[in-house]
């Protein structure tokens, strides 16, 4: 799966390859060490720049809803 922008998918990529890697082989046996924290940032840095620059509401994104009236409302075009 890409990206919300085409230039963070590499990073996405690099980003999900070192988690399902490091989940596989040492999470599940027990390491709770993150190994793919600085991948992640540079992969969050550029989607967050990328939502900016499409206009995105952050506040709406990070707005609360579930367990709230708003939950079972339809959405708004």
């Amino acid at each position: 799966m890409n990206s919300l922008a085409d230039e963070c998918t590499p990073f996405k990529q690099e980003y999900d390859a070192c988690f399902n890697a490091w989940f596989s082989e040492k999470y599940l046996k027990g390491s709770t060490t993150d190994e793919c924290a600085s991948l992640f940032k540079k992969y969050q840095a550029c989607v967050k720049k990328a939502i900016k620059e499409k206009g995105i509401d952050m506040e709406q994104l990070n707005k609360p809803v579930l367990d709230t009236p708003e939950e079972k409302q339809k959405p708004t075009s």
